[in-house]
């Protein structure tokens, strides 16, 4: 039965999710034993996933086919869900519980549909796709991500509730109250043949960038203070409740870094330092950094005990497997062991109860990313773009520093220049001329990336485009040019070479590299040292990937928490028409001693 929302939030605000029941013994010969000697002895397993974004279905809704990448990873719930139930059949469906770490609601055209096109929000509105595949899996409990908050509190809410598992959040926290504005935990009883049950805490934590990354949902409302300052206030009281086992469910990547510097008071990355830190936890499941992590050990400094930590492949690729092994002594459960491990979803096929559960939905957003949206005057195709100024890149720039010029009005910094930069993330991308589809315009930009706008001087900008202009390899003046041949230098890929609109400026690909940039001006004058601009910057670029020069360190003057490929869709559908010659213009070369290579 689903749960009473109300209820359960005005009791989990200050205890909790209270306990929930995993059932009558099951598989005991596989997962309970008594020694010889006489000591008991029980077994079973958490999974977890994280980093869902959206994913439902191994599909790609922006090439409009089965989604692929050079490692044939696939994606997807649906596929999740297969190696779920292999599991739950293995260890026995009572000795398992499943878990997620958050960034659940966002990042697919199906997940975008239900917030915005279809939304949940709406009197009589669809139940989330998301919402009802984990609920048909059976999921446990879940930790609220920082990407739950883009589309706004409402959306968050319906979820919640449409969610027949807990939402947990012990570091969100209610602006006015400073209550937990979510649950902050849950509790599991695990049945075991031997009289006492294994009670199983699950803590929830989230990132505290959701404070810079969507102030304007959060802002007065929530307020969100650092993962171990929480941890180490609710792991000590979830012991003393009973917990025989404590595991922590943080949105929060292990490395102890952050991206924002100062202007993040609390670590983004804190998994690592919570296992270190705080006494008491048996296993960390990890999340949003979207890297993969089976196994990882950290010994906590105050009492030596080594905690596992574990983070599977984003969007559903990887799926975590916690097998404990517990003791009874001294008239408790004791952790005797803990390891971890992932599993690749492309070693099954989707599950088709889920298929089947959610196959209109999936249909409605397959129409609706092939919907024409406005028309094109001119073909335009990123094939040459690693190594020309070609118009289809100058349309993502052009796109971004409008939204940014709009967002900024009326601001101290809307009379700065704004400039703007842009990658080839594919070198297939096409929009044709005639009848535009989203399809075509998401196509072009196949990265979950948001939008900031920094704070950058000339010299800045000057070190910046230096350090992007290693992506081409040094070429001897008088020597043959391949264009296959001339890019990725060292290693670097594609969407590691930024280009940037509102600047003029050469590249000369016969310089060694850090010397290769000349005649850079701005408005047709040399760039000046001291001149200011603000600078339209994708997030993962601003949050230091790629390691370009200066732009993590700048000011930040504005974050927008959607998606840039649907801030492109937005804005083809508002103009209803794109023209080329509106926007396209050759500002950057390569050269060779003056002359254009190409």
């Amino acid at each position: 039965m689903p749960l009473n929302r109300r209820k359960f939030l005005e009791k989990s605000a200050v205890t909790g999710a209270g306990v929930a029941l995993a059932g009558a013994v099951g598989a005991p010969g596989a997962q309970a034993a008594e020694t010889k000697r006489g000591a008991k002895r029980y077994a079973f397993t958490v999974l977890g996933t994280t980093d869902l974004h959206g994913n439902v279905f191994n599909w790609d809704y922006f090439t409009d086919k089965e989604f692929d990448d050079k490692d044939h990873n696939d994606v997807g719930l649906a596929k999740v869900s297969t190696l779920v139930n292999r599991v739950r059949a293995e260890k026995g469906r009572r000795n398992t519980l499943l878990i997620d770490a958050g960034d659940t609601i966002q990042g697919t055209q199906l997940s975008y549909y239900y917030a915005k096109v279809d939304p949940i929000t709406a009197e009589g509105g669809p139940v989330h796709p998301m919402a009802q595949a984990m609920n048909t899996m059976g999921y446990d409990a879940a930790a609220l991500g920082n990407h739950e908050f883009n589309y706004g509190i409402p959306v968050l809410r319906k979820f919640e509730q449409q969610c027949r598992f807990p939402l947990l959040g012990a570091n969100a926290l209610d602006a006015k109250t400073l209550r937990p504005a979510f649950a902050p935990y849950s509790m599991h009883r695990l049945r075991t043949p031997f009289g006492r049950d294994v009670k199983v805490a699950v803590l929830g934590l989230t990132n505290p960038g959701i404070a810079i990354w969507d102030k304007a949902n959060v802002q007065g409302k929530m307020t969100f203070p650092g993962l171990e300052e929480q941890a180490a206030k609710w792991v000590p009281k979830l012991r003393s409740m009973g917990a025989d086992v404590v595991i922590v469910s943080a949105h929060s990547g292990s490395s102890g870094t952050s991206s924002y510097g100062d202007q993040l008071p609390y670590v983004e990355n804190a998994a690592g330092l919570v296992a270190e830190q705080v006494p008491g936890i048996d296993a960390i499941l990890v999340g949003h950094a979207h890297t993969e992590i089976p196994e990882y050990f950290v010994t906590n400094k105050k009492t030596g005990k080594k905690v596992v930590l574990s983070e599977p492949l984003k969007w559903g690729q990887r799926l975590t497997l916690f097998d404990f092994e517990l003791v009874w002594e001294k008239g408790c459960w004791k952790v005797e062991k803990v390891g971890a491990k992932v599993l690749n979803s492309n070693t099954v096929e989707e599950d088709p109860k889920i298929t089947k559960l959610l196959g209109d939905e999936h249909e409605k957003v397959v129409a609706y990313v092939n919907q024409v949206i406005g028309t094109n005057a001119a073909e335009m195709t990123s094939a040459e773009a690693p190594y020309k100024d070609v118009p289809i890149i100058d349309l993502i720039n052009h796109i971004q520093a409008d939204t940014v010029k709009q967002a900024l009005a009326g601001t101290e910094y809307a009379a700065l220049p704004v400039l703007s930069q842009a990658a080839c993330f594919s070198r297939s991308a096409r929009i044709p001329a005639g009848e535009v589809t989203i399809r075509d315009v998401a196509g072009l930009y196949v990265f979950e990336n948001t939008l900031e706008a920094r704070l950058m001087t000339g010299a800045q900008m000057k070190a910046y485009l230096e350090y992007s202009a290693n992506y081409f390899v040094q070429t001897a003046p008088g020597a043959a040019v391949d264009p296959a041949k001339l890019t990725n230098a060292n290693g670097t890929p594609d969407y590691n070479y930024d280009v940037v609109s509102g600047l003029t400026y050469e590249i000369d690909i016969a310089k060694a590299a850090g010397s290769r940039v000349t005649n850079v001006r701005f408005e047709g004058q040399p760039l000046a040292d001291d001149a200011k601009f603000v600078f339209a910057v994708n997030n993962y670029r601003a949050n230091g990937g790629g390691n370009f020069p200066h732009v993590a360190a700048a000011q930040l003057l504005w974050s927008n928490s959607d998606e840039i490929r649907n801030t492109m869709i937005a804005w083809v559908k508002a103009k209803g028409s794109i023209d080329p010659a509106a926007f396209a213009a050759v500002d950057w070369k390569l050269t060779r001693e003056g002359t254009p290579v190409f």
